[in-house]
């Protein structure tokens, strides 16, 4: 297998299925080495009975690929370090990681238990969080030692973060964290060669199969608008070299399309040069908003 990832090193989290398993099979077909990532559990976070990254490792190694499975939980320090020291060990590099791993645990606010509130956070922030950390670490050693990388982050976030969606406070909030991660190491990891992006799919999953039963479903014939390797072909190219200049921009894929997102502006504005009265500034606020552009809707509002 060659392409335009030859011979670079590729983590997936959350890789055992889905988006993860799209991402990590598109990444083999154009020559990267992977690390199959996948704790094996259920749609909710509970532990399943199989190990997903295994088989999707085997598939590729099937096809004249190079991957390894790793199995241990990223959102602990452990996890995370592990996932990049297996790379290291086994490949003697690390190029790109490519943060996927999450689940559900929806609510509508009043219902939502702490919990609950918890454990999504906890896969989609912290499980961003610390392989992120533990990999940038490696590429700044590298960089002190001389040995400039091209190295690429590609985050996984949601329009329920870019927007907000009804029953999903947790996903949302854990979402819409993942955007200002992004945007922070994008900032900081620069000077170490590392880009940083994020991408909002729109595809079928585990995830969203159930939630969106009739936009997600298959069609009988025809392009498949949903199909998650639809996403797959832009994280590659955000994860190879060619994508050089590019960090800092979120992605929004779905079907065909790809939207480069702009987020907070300042818009309307007044400036009174002194302390405004409740008042005042309510009325002024009023004003302002009058004259600002909408903001998108929020799903399923």
């Amino acid at each position: 297998m060659s392409g335009i990832c030859d011979g670079r090193v590729v983590l997936v989290t959350g890789a055992g299925r889905g988006l993860g398993r799209a991402h990590a099979l598109a990444f083999a077909a154009e020559g990267a080495r992977l690390v199959v990532n996948d704790l094996g559990v259920g749609l909710d976070g509970t532990p399943g009975p199989d190990s997903p990254a295994a088989r999707v490792a085997a598939e590729i190694r099937a096809a004249g690929g190079e991957a390894v499975a790793h199995g241990a939980d990223i959102a602990t320090t452990d996890g995370a370090a592990s996932l990049v020291r297996t790379a290291l060990e086994t490949y003697g590099r690390l190029d790109t990681l490519v943060n996927n791993a999450g689940f559900l645990r929806d609510r509508m606010l009043v219902n939502l238990d702490e919990d609950d509130w918890d454990a999504v956070v906890r896969v989609h922030l912290k499980g961003h969080f610390l392989p992120l950390k533990h990999a940038a670490a490696h590429w700044r050693a590298e960089t002190r030692a001389g040995r400039r990388p091209v190295a690429r982050i590609v985050n996984t976030t949601s329009g329920a973060g870019l927007l907000g969606s009804v029953g999903q406070g947790n996903y949302s909030a854990a979402k819409a964290g993942i955007v200002a991660l992004t945007l922070v190491a994008a900032a900081e990891l620069g000077r170490y060669g590392v880009q940083v992006n994020a991408l909002a799919p729109a595809a079928r999953t585990r995830m969203t199969e159930r939630a969106f039963a009739d936009t997600m479903a298959a069609p009988a014939a025809g392009f498949d608008a949903m199909a998650p390797q639809n996403v797959s072909p832009l994280v590659v190219w955000l994860g190879s070299a060619a994508s050089e200049g590019v960090t800092g921009r979120v992605f929004e894929t779905e079907g065909g399309r790809i939207t480069v997102m702009e987020g907070w502006r300042p818009g309307p504005t007044a400036d009174k040069g002194a302390r405004w009265s409740p008042a005042e500034a309510g009325e002024t606020a009023r004003g302002l908003v009058a004259r600002a552009g909408e903001p998108g809707p929020v799903y399923g509002a």
